[in-house]
Formats: C-alpha cells, sequence, structure tokens
C-alpha cells in the first residue's frame, strides 16, 4: 500500500507538471509526455509511441534481454496488459497480440501466464479456446501495487543494465 501510494503521487505529481507539456516541443521527447500521461491514466501505449519513446534512449537503455524485448518493451507491454484486463472481461489471445502491437497470439499468452503466476495480474485461461479471463480483484488498489512492483523491479534492472554499460 504504502509503494503503491508513493508511486501514485509521484508519478501524479509528474503527470499534473505542467513543464511535462513543454517535452512535445523538443523533437527527441515528444513521445514522453504521451507515454507517461497514458500510463497515469492506465491507457493502453501504442506500437507508435513506444518506437518513438524508444529512438529517444541511448543505446545501452536499449538492450534486448533474454525474452526477445528490451527492458522498455517488457515494462510497457506489462503495463498494456493490465490496461487491457480493465477495459475486457475476456479477450482472444490472438486479438490481445494484435491490441498490444508488439506481440503475437502465442507470446501474449506466455506473457499473461507468467503475470498471473507473479501476480501482477488477476485472471486465468483457457488453452483450449484461446482465450484470457480477466478476473477483478476486490480492489484495483492490489493489483496497482502488484503492477507497481513490476515497474519497480523494471526500473531496478535498467539500473543494473545501465551500471554494467558505464563499467564496461
Amino acid at each position: 500500500m504504502i509503494l503503491f501510494s508513493s508511486y501514485h503521487r509521484v508519478l501524479g505529481l509528474v503527470y499534473k507538471d505542467e513543464r511535462l507539456q513543454q517535452l512535445d516541443s523538443i523533437p527527441q521527447f515528444q513521445s514522453h509526455s504521451s507515454v507517461l500521461t497514458k500510463m497515469y491514466l492506465n491507457r493502453i501505449v501504442q506500437k507508435q509511441e513506444l518506437e518513438q519513446f524508444e529512438s529517444s534512449l541511448a543505446d545501452h537503455q536499449k538492450a534486448i534481454m533474454a525474452d526477445g524485448l528490451t527492458i522498455v518493451e517488457r515494462g510497457v507491454l506489462e503495463h498494456n496488459m493490465v490496461a487491457v484486463s480493465h477495459l475486457y472481461t475476456s479477450i482472444y489471445f490472438s486479438q490481445l497480440g494484435d491490441l498490444l502491437g508488439v506481440i503475437d497470439g502465442e507470446k501474449a499468452e506466455k506473457v499473461a501466464a507468467k503475470m498471473i503466476t507473479d501476480g501482477s495480474l488477476t485472471g486465468s485461461i483457457d488453452e483450449m479456446e484461446g482465450l484470457l479471463y480477466f478476473h477483478p480483484s476486490a480492489t484495483n488498489e492490489s493489483s496497482l501495487l502488484r503492477w507497481d512492483e513490476t515497474i519497480t523491479t523494471f526500473c531496478g534492472q535498467l539500473n543494473k543494465v545501465t551500471d554494467a554499460v558505464r563499467a564496461s
């Protein structure tokens, strides 16, 4: 609860800061305002927005992980999965892959399974039908807290990669 409150408060402060909109006037940071706003409002970040955001990152921040995704792609993918869970009660994995715009249905199923296992997404999988069922928790705070922990882990991994590159 404390992690969620702190994270949400800081994100809210940045979101409400008028300087955030000034980033749109700087060509290399134009997507940052949009991505941050969508994350704060728990909306889906589109593939082209992610690509534009990633184009402003340094090479070491684009390191590809074992699953074939960059750290940023993984974080946005998990964010989008949570955002989709607020819009749908169930969805076919083929549609989910299309909606997420980054992966195919098979990868969408693997990511969903991992997130359900980790507790960052509440749902169940019907492998026979190729469906993901979302189970809203009693409170959104608990799922958002788990999502916050995922983002915290993501930031920690990003720092490790940055430190490793600097040490090289």
